[in-house]
């Protein structure tokens, strides 16, 4: 017997399916696709052979995660937000290796968002709805627009931070190192 649930309409042809998780209604996942612990993954969705998702990931609708595409723990894709990976597609002419994105832990992509092959969204790191990201997103920053840019430094709560680059929900101070936010553990 699973320890985890899949919808009797979905299709799960991958084993690597972590404990709790949930795979919903016309949802699609390939042998080669590796799935983690508490994860849940909305309808309409299709996960291809070669990506690997962390624990407590949430996958909302119509959303197609193809090969070459690692998101690790915690991190929340919105409905409909896209993800590419050749930036030369040519039909029936494939690449000798497909280019690699990673969504590291916690970060937010928010609904219709364009993720262009290649590219490393950080540690809490957030994208607007509609955004189209053609660049890295560092950790703890906020970014939005057709192309996306930086809007502002935020918490690992969400919330945007002051000029001090402190958040006034939840307390937390930061500190930037070489351009780069860190979380200040000091105080």
């Amino acid at each position: 017997m699973s320890n985890y649930f899949i919808h009797s309409h979905a299709i799960v042809e991958s084993n690597n399916i972590g404990k709790d998780t949930r795979i919903w209604a016309f949802s699609h996942v390939l042998p080669g696709a590796i799935i983690g612990e508490n994860c849940n993954i909305n309808d309409h969705t299709f996960v291809e052979n070669d990506v690997v998702l962390g624990n407590n990931v949430t996958v909302k609708s119509g959303v197609y995660i193809w090969d070459g595409i690692t998101v690790e723990d915690n991190v929340f894709i919105g409905p409909n937000a896209t993800f590419t990976n050749d930036l030369k597609p040519r039909s029936k002419q494939y690449p000798d290796a497909f280019l690699k994105t990673r969504l590291e832990q916690w970060a937010s992509i928010g609904a219709n968002a364009t993720i262009v092959a290649g590219h490393t969204i950080g540690r809490y790191a957030m994208i607007g709805a509609g955004s189209v990201v053609t660049k890295d997103v560092p950790n703890n920053t906020l970014w939005f627009g057709n192309p996306a840019k930086f809007r502002a430094y935020i918490c690992n709560c969400g919330e945007q931070l002051d000029k001090q680059l402190h958040c006034s929900k939840c307390g937390k101070s930061y500190y930037l190192v070489n351009g780069l936010i860190e979380e200040d553990n000091n105080l």
